[in-house]
């Protein structure tokens, strides 16, 4: 009787952990579906702080820099959710971005498990397009005048 009632719990338990909820797209070990507000001062308990001088007035767009990190956030949201959030790098050579993007794209594919769809593969334009479960991952590197890297979260 109790290994019967042990397998009925463990079917109860695998059931609800496979009820089709949707999973969020995660920024950093951050839930992406939280609400919009709660995940600016998430970020904020993270040393972040918001560039007012860039961030619009209706607080549609945050842009949120810290300085214990070489990238700026610009967050969007919409209905009170977080819709898109995009790093952008700020680096000093094209071969520090290489390297990154190449790091980048690796942690990607090992934490999505799918190889990306690349658009643009050359030395100076490389792109990656990554498909989650809770949305798309677009790393973009930009190696023309002057070195640019963005990482674009968005969720579905």
């Amino acid at each position: 009787m109790k290994k019967i009632l042990v397998a009925v719990m463990a079917l109860v338990a695998l059931c609800a952990c496979n009820s089709g909820e949707k999973k969020d797209l995660s920024y950093r070990g951050l839930s992406m579906g939280l609400p919009f507000q709660t995940f600016i001062d998430s970020l904020a308990a993270r040393g972040f702080a918001i560039d007012s001088a860039k961030t619009d007035s209706a607080f549609q767009m945050v842009v949120m820099g810290s300085d214990a990190v070489r990238y700026r956030l610009v967050i969007a949201q919409k209905d009170g959710q977080v819709a898109a959030l995009q790093e952008n790098w700020n680096l000093h050579s094209n071969d520090s971005t290489r390297k990154l993007w190449q790091q980048m794209r690796d942690e990607f594919e090992k934490e999505l498990g799918a190889w990306p769809n690349m658009p643009k593969h050359g030395d100076d334009h490389k792109v990656a397009k990554f498909e989650g479960e809770g949305g798309f991952i677009t790393l973009t590197l930009e190696n023309t005048y002057r070195p640019t890297l963005a990482v674009r979260y968005d969720r579905k």
